[in-house]
């Protein structure tokens, strides 16, 4: 991955391609090189629909060769939804065929002059742009079907739904799976409305005739590989818990936890969990021939993702994750996995957040629009959303926004952004992590439920105070300098634990590149992604005071442990320390 492709749309006609080198950015890759891109050439208070406003797609270090999940694509740009730098992560194979290409990084910048829609072809000989004004508010999957027909299921295609050309701040940036699904998002902070800001409804990426990325010692980088498989794979949660059940394993962990949040944070702890747990979708999936294990991509060890399919055996959607049966399901009081999954459909085919938008849903129930329950209301608003109503238009610019349009106090939102699927006063690590990263609230940004509830790289008392801004500072500072090399974040289960496949991660980087990179050199990447993203921030009007939860976590007790956030601003204050 030795260039850079910018795509100008501001001219008369269609968009401009110039092809650059690194530059710069050499040796950044995934959330590094998104990160580095819009720190130095975004301005921080520019408006994030506005022309100054870049995204940048980047697939990791990794990606694109034949190292083991690997698979991994960033989209980055500064959020329509927090007003703070964003970095949003996928699979799918669109990092994949990227990075055969040879491009590190896909920079959209400008604004166009006309609604006109396009689509962005790719191949290893040129660019090409075509007014696709045909397929406006066209939908993911019929989109999917129509790009399939034309150029084959071996290509790879990242796109926006109605969502983002509506500049939903909830809306999502889809990429297509192995299977050529819209399966794979690139799902928070309102990528999609970039995207549909800058005009662009699909961009197709076409490797035919490309190689497979070389290492530069092959014989290093090999042996290191086969022993990071083998760590993956040795390990219980990378190796049984993720392939058997998915993510959806957390269901009954979590909600025996207590910090399972349910009829919008009210409860800790879901009645019907064990309905819509990971245990009950492989039995229900397994009976109906659907496939409970399957690789978002190709070269996936872990294989935690899945099909889903109807009592007929016919596709529903991928096999819904952990957070997305958390946000539609127990967090809105629905237990019947079926639903579910449909409303996971729905959301990729709009193109949303399953996130931001079954918190945003668990809201309007609060607020009595719905019942909390209400299957079919449910779907029925997520319809809205995909239509465009005045009633979908407010939903579909996430939990914030419905929190105040509708008068509700209850909105478990950091930065705009929705808390995903664990309650902070029962698991404190991840409060910490929701409080203080960059991002927003997100879990993946400092996974401490690895810690605090997994006992995965040490055992830190999910209810007690001590510990969790140090578990939270470490587990940031890896998960970026991961974000950026490509590696699915899930293969931190492993090299938390194993000091083997840890340095075997470490080996197969260096063995790709050539370098002699040491556990200490990742931990300064992840400190320099880090302060960048940090530093865009208070250029953006940051301060110390958006590093907090809302008030409600602090002042209302949470059954069954009965406890609240009581990491003090002090202590949140301190986790960037170093």
């Amino acid at each position: 991955m030795d260039k850079i492709l910018r795509i100008d749309v501001s001219g008369d006609g269609a968009p401009k391609a110039t092809v650059t080198d690194l530059g710069d950015y050499a040796g950044m890759g995934g959330r590094g090189m998104t990160s580095m891109v819009v720190s130095k050439e975004v301005p921080a208070d520019c408006h994030p629909l506005g022309p100054e406003n870049k995204l940048v797609i980047a697939p990791g270090l990794m990606t694109g060769s034949a190292a083991s999940t690997s698979g991994r694509i960033s989209v980055g740009c500064k959020s329509p939804l927090t007003g703070g730098i964003k970095e949003a992560n996928a699979g799918g194979q669109g990092g994949q065929v990227m990075a055969r290409l040879g491009y590190a990084a896909i920079i959209i910048e400008g604004e166009p002059k006309t609604d006109d829609l396009y689509k962005v072809y790719v191949n290893k000989d040129k660019v090409e742009f075509t007014q696709v004004n045909e397929f406006r508010m066209m939908r993911n999957y019929p989109l999917a079907d129509k790009m399939k027909a034309e150029y084959g299921d071996k290509v790879a295609m990242i796109s926006i739904g109605p969502a983002g050309e509506m500049k939903m701040c909830a809306s999502s940036i889809a990429v297509t799976d192995k299977e050529f699904r819209p399966s794979r998002h690139a799902g928070r902070g309102g990528v999609g409305a970039v995207m549909g800001a800058k005009g662009i409804k699909v961009i197709i990426l076409d490797d035919n005739g490309c190689k497979m990325r070389k290492p530069l010692d092959a014989d290093k980088f090999k042996a290191a590989n086969k022993a990071f498989v083998s760590g993956l794979r040795g390990h219980a949660v990378t190796g049984e818990g993720l392939p058997a059940y998915g993510t959806n394993v957390l269901v009954n962990i979590v909600n025996e936890s207590g910090g399972f949040p349910t009829n919008n944070f009210k409860q800790g702890q879901f009645d019907d969990a064990a309905k819509i747990s990971g245990e009950t979708m492989a039995e229900l999936q397994t009976k109906r021939g659907g496939q409970p294990t399957h690789g978002c991509h190709r070269g996936c060890a872990i294989q935690c993702s899945g099909i889903f399919v109807d009592k007929d055996g016919n596709f529903v959607s991928k096999q819904p994750e952990y957070e997305t049966v958390w946000s539609h399901g127990g967090h809105c009081g629905i237990d019947d996995l079926d639903t579910i999954a449909r409303m996971d459909f729905m959301d990729d085919d709009i193109g949303l957040d399953t996130i931001d938008m079954g918190m945003t849903l668990g809201i309007v129930m609060d607020a009595g629009v719905i019942e909390f329950g209400d299957k079919e209301g449910a779907m029925r608003l997520l319809e809205e959303v995909g239509k465009g109503t005045p009633m979908g238009r407010i939903l579909g610019n996430g939990a914030a926004f419905t929190a105040k349009a509708f008068g509700i106090e209850r909105a478990a939102v950091v930065k705009n952004q929705a808390l995903p699927a664990y309650d902070p006063r029962a698991i404190k690590g991840i409060g910490v992590t929701y409080a203080t990263t960059p991002m927003g609230a997100d879990h993946t940004a400092g996974y401490a439920i690895a810690t605090n509830l997994l006992k995965v790289g040490g055992d830190v008392d999910p209810l007690s105070t001590e510990g969790q801004v140090e578990l939270s500072r470490n587990l940031q500072i890896a998960t970026a300098a991961l974000d950026a090399t490509g590696y699915c974040l899930f293969i931190a289960f492993a090299i938390l634990d194993q000091e083997e496949t840890f340095n075997a991660m470490v080996e197969s980087i260096n063995g790709f590149y050539g370098l002699s990179m040491t556990g200490d050199d990742v931990v300064e990447l992840g400190k320099k992604i880090l302060s960048m993203e940090r530093d865009f921030n208070k250029r953006a009007g940051f301060t110390k005071e958006d590093d907090r939860l809302p008030r409600f976590f602090k002042r209302e007790a949470l059954a069954p442990h009965n406890v609240t956030f009581d990491i003090s601003d002090e202590q949140l204050d301190s986790v960037f320390n170093w």
